[in-house]
């Protein structure tokens, strides 16, 4: 085994233990793990990462929400809810979150989410938009601190 193979495995071996990881891309066909619609606007998409589990996507807040309710996360996952106006992905603890009945999602819960207040506020596409807490999009609690409009 060439030193490069060794060194991938080991990579590889490390990924699949221990914690939940960093976000991962959402690969094209993707089916969302609570409708099982295939994720198509990665903007809108979410994703939990629990230790030892493959990866959960979700192509609507609303859908990781019902999936939440029905299935509550391990200790050590990780939600993730990409940014509305990026697609980069941030915890789910610490985004802050709208609704705007305009805004098209794939099963219209009309739900986003930014990173700051800041970037939601600066995102035309959802100007006038119902600020949310992640109390409000996931019927639970998230850190205080997590809560704070950046």
């Amino acid at each position: 085994m060439t030193r490069a193979a060794a060194l991938l495995l080991c990579l590889a071996a490390a990924g699949c233990s221990g914690g939940a990881g960093s976000p991962l891309a959402v690969e094209p066909g993707t089916p969302c793990s609570q409708c099982r619609m295939t994720v198509l606007e990665p903007k809108l998409a979410s994703q939990l990462l629990a230790p030892g589990e493959e990866p959960r996507f979700f192509d609507d807040l609303g859908c990781l929400a019902a999936y939440l309710s029905a299935h509550p996360a391990e200790a050590g996952a990780t939600k993730y809810v990409a940014d509305h106006a990026t697609g980069q992905w941030i915890e789910a603890s610490r985004a802050v979150y709208g609704r705007h009945e305009a805004l098209a999602t794939p099963m219209n819960s009309h739900l986003f989410a930014h990173a700051t207040a800041a970037a939601r506020a600066a995102d035309a596409g959802v100007k006038g938009a119902r600020a949310l807490t992640f109390a409000e999009v996931f019927g639970v609690t998230a850190p205080v601190e997590a809560h704070r409009d950046r």
